[in-house]
């Protein structure tokens, strides 16, 4: 799991990275709104510890960004900002808790350990499987009632985005984002239309449908309804 810290005081992001990373997670830190906006561009998150108050914007402005973007990632505010409304504004931008400091790091830890757990249990880890269709993502194998079947390696990366954000419409910029950030190839409109195409002429054979199309929006993974 891969967490972004996004605290401007030097001394407490140090600790957080040094815990989180002693933890067992994958830490990046950023002391700035800027610096953190280019880090989560690079690098896909499982969740971002936000301050609210930073030398150059505030964690609401970056939150409300980062799920436009990237809806599945998990964030966690953690300020000073003890005010109910601003623990409304935080919960009504997505995020997933809200810490006011001062906090106990041990309490603190566990709480990201739990969201984590949580996170992970959602998408199933590095395999999807409905007992139909069956992909795991790391040995890059898939199978459709039982028969093999063969994806390229962005396709894999197209259904790896679908099925992680399952019943979530993904706007067509968002996936071009996601697919650039991480093939680190240039992807545009048709070559995204013809990935969507080439998956569904795959998994959809039968009589199940597993992309959604939302017209005028994007696309939404359904996972296996009958059609």
């Amino acid at each position: 799991m891969r967490i972004l810290v996004v605290e401007d005081d030097r001394l407490l992001n140090n600790t957080l990275c040094y815990n989180l990373t002693a933890a067992g997670y994958s830490v990046d830190a950023a002391m700035t709104k800027n610096l953190a906006k280019q880090l989560s561009m690079k690098q896909d998150y499982d969740l971002i510890v936000l301050d609210i108050n930073l030398p150059d914007g505030n964690g609401f402005d970056f939150c409300k960004e980062i799920k436009e973007r990237r809806p599945d990632t998990a964030v966690i505010f953690l300020t000073a900002r003890d005010m109910e409304n601003d623990q409304l504004r935080g919960f009504e931008l997505g995020a997933d808790d809200y810490v006011t400091k001062p906090f106990l790091m041990s309490v603190f830890q566990k709480k990201v350990a739990a969201l984590l757990t949580r996170v992970s249990k959602q998408y199933g880890g590095d395999c999807y499987d409905d007992g139909n269709l069956f992909i795991n993502f790391s040995e890059m194998t898939a199978t459709l009632a039982g028969e093999v079947i063969s994806f390229t390696p962005m396709e894999y990366r197209l259904l790896k985005v679908l099925i992680k954000n399952s019943q979530i419409v993904l706007t067509r910029r968002t996936l071009l984002e996601k697919l650039w950030d991480i093939d680190g190839n240039f992807v545009d409109e048709h070559a995204l239309t013809s990935a969507i195409s080439r998956v569904r002429n795959k998994i959809e054979t039968g009589s199940f449908q597993y992309i959604k199309t939302v017209y005028g929006m994007g696309y939404m993974w359904i996972g296996g309804i009958k059609k």
